[in-house]
């Protein structure tokens, strides 16, 4: 088992293109990481230069206490599993996954055993006769990670290896890799642009935009205090409301002042923040989760300090919960609601913000200024 460091990476590439930009990042022994972003953001680059895949143009790459910039991908101890399976179709299942063995030359007896113990944890014993093409594309998958299982490797790297299936695929293939991530207690280095996937699976997340790192934490501190703008909106679905507009003072409160009509009251904790005495007066961008807006009149009447009205655009029955599309003047925001809520399309309804969850964010930097 290994632990990964990555020490000021870089990857360039001919014509002054970086991919990824002074990486750095401490992996621990048996943790389930999880590279998220948007397409173009050096994600899968920092995977396959952890493979060897890709060179590292600077830095350093440690697996435990050895560095391996100069190693062959074969001799790192790493397996890696990949979108589209690459799994040979002239060959059986048990084939398949016993192929990286036998390169290596292990006794045939060791090969017998490491793949039927990797088919019973995998649940694919009664493929092993079998083609590729008479395989699902889930079966197709487990046995994709099979093949990595019987190398026993010290870490697993996965290139977004569910985004070829269907979503209730998807949904079970995720309890099914963590379950293997628990029995195997390998180190885990996932690659998704899913944070669906990020946020059910990960015991820490590593959100990218742009070759840069812009925040490592676990999924519920990402959810929770999101250091900027843009990983606010990446992490949640729907994603976060954000609202330009301005605090004010009003002797001992603050407000925050928006389409000039609508103010809401910040909790005392959060107008006592010193973070938030040099923006009195400036303009700034609020941040609320959509579960954090309320319709129903108990709500309402008990956050009556942010209640305002809001014309409902549209709404999204999605079974155990609503999703209201408001208006509020020029600004548009969604609420989560229950099921029960009696808002319709074309009604102008009173809702309340939870301003004790407000996030307040700095207008230039887009940094956040309170949670």
């Amino acid at each position: 088992m290994a632990s990964l460091s990555l020490k000021h990476i870089y990857k360039k590439y001919p014509g002054g293109v970086t991919a990824v930009s002074d990486f750095n990042l401490e992996i621990k022994d048996k943790e389930f990481l999880i590279l998220v972003g948007p397409s173009g953001c050096g994600k899968t680059t920092t995977l396959r230069m952890i493979a060897g895949l890709e060179e590292i143009t600077e830095g350093e790459l440690f697996i435990g206490d050895r560095l391996v910039n100069d190693v062959a991908p074969k001799d790192r101890k790493i397996a890696m599993v990949f979108q589209n399976y690459a799994l040979y179709p002239h060959m059986s299942v048990f084939e398949n996954m016993a192929f990286g063995l036998k390169l290596n030359k292990t006794p045939k007896e060791e090969i017998k055993r490491r793949v039927e113990e990797a088919a019973r944890v995998l649940d694919i014993t009664h493929l092993l006769d079998r083609k590729p093409k008479a395989l699902s594309g889930g079966q197709k998958q487990r046995v994709a990670l099979g093949r990595a299982i019987v190398r026993h490797p010290a870490v697993f790297l996965l290139d977004e290896p569910l985004s070829n299936l269907d979503a209730k695929l998807r949904a079970a293939m995720r309890t099914e890799l963590t379950k293997l991530h628990q029995r195997v207690g390998t180190t885990f280095v996932y690659v998704t642009h899913d944070q669906v996937e990020a946020m059910t699976m990960a015991t820490r997340i590593v959100v990218m935009k742009d070759g840069l790192i812009q925040q490592v934490d676990t999924p519920q501190n990402l959810y929770d205090s999101p250091v900027n703008i843009f990983v606010a909106g990446f992490i949640g679905t729907p994603m976060m409301n954000f609202i330009k507009g301005k605090l004010e003072k009003k002797e001992d409160d603050v407000y925050f002042t928006f389409e000039e009509k609508y103010s809401v009251k910040l909790p005392a904790e959060k107008a006592k923040n010193p973070a938030l005495a040099e923006y009195i007066g400036k303009d700034v961008i609020a941040g609320l989760r959509p579960e954090c807006i309320h319709d129903t009149p108990m709500q309402v009447a008990a956050l009556e300090d942010s209640a305002i009205e809001a014309y409902v655009d549209v709404t999204e029955l999605m079974g155990a919960e609503i999703h209201l599309y408001l208006n509020v003047g020029e600004t548009n925001l969604i609420a989560k609601v229950s099921s029960r809520s009696t808002s319709r399309a074309g009604d102008t309804v009173k809702v309340a913000l939870d301003t004790s969850r407000l996030h307040i964010f700095d207008q230039d930097t887009e940094r956040c200024i309170v949670h």
